[in-house]
């Protein structure tokens, strides 16, 4: 199990990319002591700045000096090391190799747990012996500015150490989430695509365009979420309301099992998003780095908004 607080905890992230770098700085502001593993250099030498920028704003920039950076499994001290998090790609052979490594590296007592927000836990775990202590721990990103941690249980994974690590979490900063089953996306991933494909759909059908989805989406119900998610927008709104709508509405919702066109010819056409300069919108690096700064700025006035609803971490070590 793992303890309630975090504090001097010694936790293993293995990949120093995007979300390897905000996952420490997650731990890092709990009070974990993080080793980060990662075979770039660049990645290494940017990583403790990185995390120091993360917790400045909470006024726990001194927490970065307990972040470093290994190349590899063998240059860190396993001994005392309770919780890994693998943050590496997402290919399916590559996380089965390097779990099997970490069961011959860490202690039998430590959560091993996979940030993979497509692969279940249970594929991960294929025929290893560590399979009750192997979890999902999948982080949203930025890591360090969206609360929400998914904890997920596999068939074989203990019900007891997932609440540990639920516990743990809360001692982090972050609202964890317990998924009792091992289904594709999830929990929260599953209700993102059930959104996405009916606005993909409607792109589609030329219903409305990208930029009135997005309108719709942020400056409706999306912006009653920050308030209320949708059990408990029901609620407010009234049972009788949502039942009747649903009944109308239902049988015309998109039922695909395939990706929309509209999302499948930009896939196609390498317009992949930021990454590549263009999807939906277009991305100069100048508005990419300024739509970047934007998000995040937002993202962090939401977190000053939940304030109040948000787990504390303990500042006075």
């Amino acid at each position: 199990m793992l303890p309630s607080h975090p504090k001097n905890v010694h936790a293993v992230v293995v990949g120093g990319g995007t979300m390897g770098a905000d996952v420490a700085v997650v731990l890092a502001r709990g009070g974990c002591r993080v080793t980060v593993i990662d075979p770039g250099e660049a990645k290494r030498a940017a990583l403790q700045a990185h995390v120091r920028q993360g917790l400045t704003p909470l006024g726990l920039e001194r927490r970065a000096d307990q972040v470093t950076a290994v190349a590899d499994l063998p240059s860190v001290a396993w001994d005392d090391v309770a919780l890994v998090v693998e943050c590496i790609p997402e290919n399916l052979p590559m996380k089965q190799q390097l779990f099997a490594e970490l069961v011959t590296h860490a202690p039998v007592s430590a959560v091993l747990a996979s940030n993979s927000s497509s692969f279940p836990i249970s594929a991960i775990a294929q025929g290893l012996d560590a399979r009750q202590r192997m979890l999902g721990l999948h982080f949203f990103m930025p890591a360090h500015l969206v609360p929400l941690v998914e904890v997920v249980c596999g068939p074989d994974s203990s019900l007891a150490l997932a609440d540990s690590v639920c516990a743990f979490m809360r001692g982090c900063g972050s609202v964890p989430v317990l998924v009792r089953k091992d289904k594709p996306g999830f929990l929260a991933n599953r209700l993102q695509h059930a959104l996405a494909r009916e606005a993909f759909a409607m792109i589609d059908e030329g219903i409305a365009t990208p930029e009135d989805v997005d309108a719709a989406v942020r400056f409706g119900f999306g912006f009653r979420y920050l308030a209320a998610g949708p059990v408990l927008q029901r609620d407010h709104a009234g049972l009788d309301v949502h039942c009747a709508a649903a009944a109308s509405m239902y049988p015309s919702l998109s039922s695909t099992t395939v990706p929309a066109k509209v999302l499948q010819t930009h896939v196609d056409a390498g317009r992949l998003g930021m990454k590549t300069g263009a999807g939906f919108y277009e991305w100069p690096e100048a508005r990419r780095l300024a739509e970047r700064a934007r998000y995040d700025r937002l993202l962090q006035q939401g977190l000053d908004l939940l304030a109040d609803e948000l787990p504390c971490v303990d500042k006075t070590f």
